[in-house]
């Protein structure tokens, strides 16, 4: 249940007349009042008798107690009280109590016989609106300090009471929320999200990885937005506004919403903020490639380069300072959004889902170091620059990869945030990370199947070697990983990693040693993919001679192993 504090007026008629008009896209439905500060206010919506003058009349005769030099210029309060999509509908008389209630918590009517005058007005089946006047019945101001903070706790216990959805309590840091005019016309034109909520997606993917104004509105230009630029008299950019170019007002013009108001972190100056840290410390884990100085091009290189910074960023949440660890985390957001941006068919939908959701995980009231985020930023941009994933082959591999790592990023950023008791960014990153799991099935079936089955061909001494080396490595672990049925994979893994020449069990030890293994569905996939990254090998292992060490004879040579007739591949995850 949300409660929404608006903007204090001075035109009791005037909101009166939208409360109980049709709204500005037709969707008030039967206005009518709930409840009143003393139960019997006249109500325009059902007695035909009275008119939005009586109401307002009755509400503002405390006005009158006051000298004019005395009133306040703004005595209109004004209030909202939404219910989570999933509730049920509640009647008239629960949302009639649920504002008695609100009003009492605010201190607009705390219930001492001298309170300020209101009504509530309920014109959805979702939602109320609360009008009152700022004065008391004994002429004084009421105790209004914090009435949204009020708001909000009085909502929590709602919730509780009347079994309906907990939102977690908010710290002030997450976007506004469309308004439901805004909701009702996505509805109308079949769009799935408000305009709103599209614009702020289209502006977090053109700012992932991007190092500079111009690229960031060249990528805004291209997704196709209509973008008005604030300029100074000097020439300075100062801010941007975007549009959906069908996305209009009653006058057909270009609705444009401000980067601030789509998202606090997507105004011009918190935007240039990514671009102003110093670079980090180098790391120490680089992968081979970027130590002799070259850049492999195309999606999957890309990929396994992210799944390494990824991987390297999960280290620091768990173990970094608050800032820098708030910093990995917003520039994770990137890597989600450039993720979802060049993501094949058949996770794009989850992806995207992901990335919208893990937005709100991105931003608290721990101000991030920038700089510390770069590597981040720079596998956003490499995402970006290779371009789309076709979702076969070594890409689609790369991608479950990928997506595998960005799982234990995501829930590592969900430990993190409900360590420090932010509520609505752990829930939002648990939220994401159930999306990363739906998108990771869709992507590694495949390439985990084409795995498992070379795992089940391997020949009986080989696949004694390498259960050894299981035993050896991981003995806490082994057991559990020799009854999934990922272990054939882990298996045919650990033969590719000893053939390209590995020690499988050193190997092993240090892929199940980095991290906690227990939010894997899969361990035994966990450590394929962490193997395949580490040793260097193909993520799809089709594009690898099928080569296995000669374990029978010890002598090295390489054996292919005849196909197998058992051809079924294992549901990933």
């Amino acid at each position: 249940m949300i409660p929404r504090i608006h903007q204090q007026g001075s035109n009791t008629l005037g909101l009166l007349h939208y409360l109980y008009g049709k709204g500005t896209h037709e969707e008030h439905v039967d206005p009518h009042l709930v409840a009143s500060f003393d139960g019997m206010a006249p109500d325009p919506g059902r007695d035909h008798s009275v008119t939005k003058k009586d109401l307002q009349h009755l509400l503002n005769q405390p006005l009158s107690l006051l000298d004019a030099d005395q009133r306040p210029d703004n005595h209109v309060w004004h209030c909202s009280v939404r219910a989570a999509p999933d509730d049920p509908i509640l009647s008239d008389e629960q949302w009639g109590d649920i504002a008695r209630r609100m009003v009492a918590a605010t201190g607009i009517d705390p219930g001492d016989g001298a309170g300020c005058r209101w009504a509530a007005v309920r014109h959805a089946d979702d939602h109320i609106h609360i009008i009152a006047t700022l004065v008391r019945e004994d002429g004084r101001r009421p105790d209004h300090h914090r009435s949204g903070k009020r708001a909000q706790a009085e909502c929590r216990l709602l919730e509780k009471e009347l079994g309906l959805h907990q939102v977690a309590p908010g710290d002030g840091t997450a976007a506004k929320r469309a308004t439901s005019a805004e909701r009702h016309k996505a509805e109308r034109q079949g769009r799935e999200r408000p305009a709103r909520e599209e614009l702020r997606g289209n502006v977090r993917r053109a700012v992932a990885g991007a190092t500079s104004e111009e690229e960031f509105f060249d990528r805004l230009a291209a997704a196709g937005l209509l973008i008005r630029q604030r300029v100074a008299p000097s020439g300075d950019l100062l801010g941007y506004k975007v549009a959906l170019p069908d996305d209009r007002n009653d006058d057909q013009e270009p609705v444009f919403y401000a980067g601030s108001t789509l998202s606090p972190d997507l105004s011009l100056p918190r935007i240039r903020e990514r671009w102003s840290g110093e670079p980090p410390t180098q790391s120490t884990d680089t992968p081979s490639h970027q130590a002799k100085g070259t850049t492999p091009s195309g999606p999957a290189a890309a990929r396994r380069r992210a799944a390494t910074t990824a991987w390297q960023a999960v280290l620091v949440i768990d173990h970094g300072e608050d800032a820098v660890v708030a910093a990995q985390i917003a520039a994770a957001g990137e890597v989600l959004d450039a993720l979802a941006k060049t993501s094949a068919a058949h996770t794009r939908t989850e992806l995207h889902e992901a990335a919208f959701t893990f937005e709100r995980a991105t931003r608290s009231h721990v101000k991030a170091e920038r700089g510390h985020d770069r590597a981040l930023r720079q596998a956003a941009r490499d995402l970006v620059h290779s371009g789309p994933a076709l979702g076969r082959g070594e890409d689609g591999a790369a991608t479950a990869m990928m997506i595998d790592m960005a799982f234990f990023l995501v829930t590592a950023a969900a430990h993190w945030h409900a360590r420090k008791g932010h509520a609505q960014q752990a829930v939002a990153a648990r939220q994401a990370a159930e999306h990363l799991r739906t998108a990771y099935r869709a992507a590694a079936d495949v390439p985990l199947g084409v795995l498992y089955q070379r795992g089940r061909r391997l020949s009986q001494p080989l696949r004694q070697r390498q259960t050894a080396h299981l035993r050896q490595a991981v003995p806490e672990l082994a057991e559990q990983v020799l009854a999934e049925p990922g272990w054939h994979a882990l298996a045919a893994t650990l033969a590719d990693a000893e053939s390209a020449g590995h020690d499988p069990a050193a190997l092993l030890a240090e892929a199940a040693g980095r991290r906690e293994l227990q939010s894997a569905d899969s361990v035994s996939d966990v450590l394929a993919w962490r193997l395949r990254r580490m040793a260097d090998l193909p993520a799809d292992p089709t594009t690898m001679p099928e080569r296995t060490t000669n374990a029978a004879t010890g002598s090295g040579r390489a054996t292919r192993p005849s196909p197998s007739r058992d051809h079924h591949p294992r549901k990933a995850r």
